[in-house]
This record gives structure tokens, sequence and C-alpha cells, in this order.
């Protein structure tokens, strides 16, 4: 491969190649680099597809305003490349009073972050938007959450970039890295490459690439999140997220829905020692069941099945009391480390290559 590139990318999941398409579109010479053959096979290639509002996340933080940004960049962009995707609506649902005043925080959260839409919404109204779930007390709904196949959506970023100038260099692996004042070194399993800048978005593996070049990175936290699968079609038409609470990892064992009609649970949260241990985990059966019977009444057992699992690259180490932001790492010169990017990392994908874009000095 060439020896010199203005920017080099790790990393050739979602988020990788979103920046490589805006740099290459505004005149770059780019090489993407990743140790998997074909991109979208990390992180990606796991994610449940939803395509968050931006309820979450508190005002003003990355998280919440590239999510916000990116909501409508990705629809746009969906739209102009045909990559598969529906407006579906979500509802997040309480069961009691204490669930009810959660959901109140929450809508006043989306508004602080300039989310269009969210509104409470009575126990009546949530059966009659959807008849399957079990009663709830009330529900806050989000008119704007959708789904989006996640494969189609890199691989659409990726041909983009390709069609701009940029040079995917897959596999590739990175093996040890050398800064300096005005170029930085890679040696990768292909030989070695420079570049005056390099964007680490390497997924789970992030953080041991930054900490070759910045000793002081923070560490990823693997979590993994299990899914279960609902036999037959999905018995309701939108994403349905039980509310969260205060301190809670992830959004707890919710429904989503895919574009071809079916429905899985989860993911949930389970902190782990491996980033690379993907087994089947049948043994959430009864974890699981209750949830979906807490969602959608009285469920036969063998009505769900273990699905798949993805492992998440968490900032929060177990016992933090809140989420931590997504992390833009700006070390040393010439570096720029994409640190702990979860959800809502799919829709944010679009703003954080504009945010990477607008940091980098050439």
């Amino acid at each position: 491969m060439p020896a010199d590139f203005d920017v080099i990318i790790v990393g050739a999941g979602v988020v990788g190649c979103a920046v490589a398409e805006r740099l290459a579109r505004g005149g770059r010479s780019v090489a993407v680099l990743d140790a998997a053959a074909r991109e979208g096979t990390g992180v990606t290639s796991r994610n449940s597809g939803v395509l968050h509002a931006g309820l979450y996340d508190p005002p003003g933080s990355l998280r919440a305003r590239a999510c916000v940004r990116g909501h409508g960049l990705l629809l746009a962009w969906c739209a102009r490349h045909l990559v598969p995707h529906r407006i579906t609506g979500k509802l997040v649902v309480a069961h009691d009073a204490a669930g009810e005043e959660h959901l109140q925080a929450l809508a006043d959260n989306a508004r602080a972050c300039g989310v269009d839409g969210p509104s409470l919404i009575t126990a009546d109204a949530t059966r009659r938007l959807e008849p399957a779930l079990a009663p709830v007390r009330a529900a806050l709904a989000s008119p704007h959450t959708g789904i989006v196949d996640a494969h189609a959506l890199t691989s659409s970023l990726r041909a983009a970039a390709e069609g701009h100038g940029a040079l995917f260099v897959l596999p590739a692996r990175v093996e040890r890295s050398k800064p300096g004042p005005s170029a930085q070194t890679l040696h990768t399993s292909r030989g070695p490459v420079r570049a005056a800048w390099v964007v680490n978005a390497a997924g789970l593996h992030a953080d041991r690439l930054a900490r070759q070049v910045a000793p002081t990175a923070p560490g990823i936290h693997p979590c993994r999140g299990d899914y279960f699968r609902l036999r037959g079609p999905s018995p309701v038409s939108r994403p349905v997220y039980p509310v969260r609470r205060p301190g809670q990892v992830g959004l707890g064992l919710h429904l989503t829905v895919d574009l071809s009609g079916a429905a899985r649970l989860g993911p949930d949260a389970e902190f782990v020692d491996a980033r690379d241990d993907f087994a089947p985990a049948p043994h959430k059966h009864g974890r699981f069941l209750a949830a979906a019977r807490r969602l959608l009444g009285p469920v036969p057992a063998e009505a769900i099945t273990y699905d798949t699992c993805g492992i998440r690259p968490k900032l929060r180490a177990p016992g933090d009391p809140a989420e931590r932001d997504f992390l833009l790492l700006a070390e040393p010169a010439g570096w720029l480390h994409l640190l702990g990017i979860e959800s809502p990392g799919l829709t944010a994908a679009l703003a954080l290559a504009e945010e990477v874009a607008a940091r980098l000095t050439l």
C-alpha cells in the first residue's frame, strides 16, 4: 500500500467508515485499516439497529449532541443511499408510580437535549398503540425513534468513502505505533504506513491502541449484552423499553423489532473480562422470560430462544454511578482517539465524523 496519507483511520466499523467518508469527501487522502477482512465485523455487527432519538444522555454532553445531530444526518443519508430503515416510534413504559416519575424526568431530559416530540401518554393510549403489551401505568412515546440496517449502512459509508478516493486495507492489523512531530508511523501486518494524523476508531480495542502512544488514556470496561429472540412475528410494532432507573447499567431488558418484522429481547448488561467471548448464554433464559412477561404478560417458556450477544466498549467502570460521555482524546499531537463509543454510537456516527473532521488540523 502507499506509504503516506493525510489520515489513517484504524477501525472499519460504522464510525470509522463514517469518518473515512467525511474526510475523503473533504479532499483528504485516507487509509482505513482493520484487523478483519471486511468492514463492520466488530461492535457494529452486533448492534440492535435502533435509530435513537436522543432521550437519555445529559444535555450538552457529546453523546447527547452527537445523537440528536446524527439522527437527522442518518435519516438523510439512508434516504439518499437507499439504506433500509424505518421510523417506528418507541415506547418507554412504567409500571408503578416511581417509574412514572422517572418517565417525566426522561421527557424533561429529552426536551433539554433538543429532542422533538416526546410525550407522556396514559395507560389507555399505550394500550391502543400496542394492544399486546401488559398493562402499564404510563408511557413515554418517542415518535422519531426508528430502526436501520447497520450492515447496509456501514457498507454504504465504505462505498461512498472509496468513491472519494479512500483506501481500505483489510485485513491489516496494527502491531506497533511510533508518533512523531509531523508524521505518525504504524507498523502493520501489511507493512509500515505513515500519515499526518491517526484516528483511532478501533472500538473494543481502542484503548489498547491509545495506550501505545498515550499511556494515561482511560481503559475500556467490556460490557456484554445478550439477546433472546421471540418466535414468530413481533407482537409489537415498535421498540418497547422499561423506564430506566437512576444508576442502572444499560437501558434495561427491552423489546426491539427488526426490518423483517421479528422481535428480540435485550441486550442485558454484564461486565466481563474477555473482549472476545461470544459464547452462547442460554442459561439466561429465565431472566429474559421474566422480562418478556413483564412487558407482554403471559409468555410461554418456549416462545423465546437464545439469539446472540455483543460487547460494548464502556468507559464506565463496574461500580460507577453513571454512564460516561464519549471521549475524543487528542494525545499525542497527530492522534485522535475515539473512546467509549457505545450506544448511541450508530445513530451518532455521522455527527461524530463531523466532529473529527473539525478537530483535525490539516
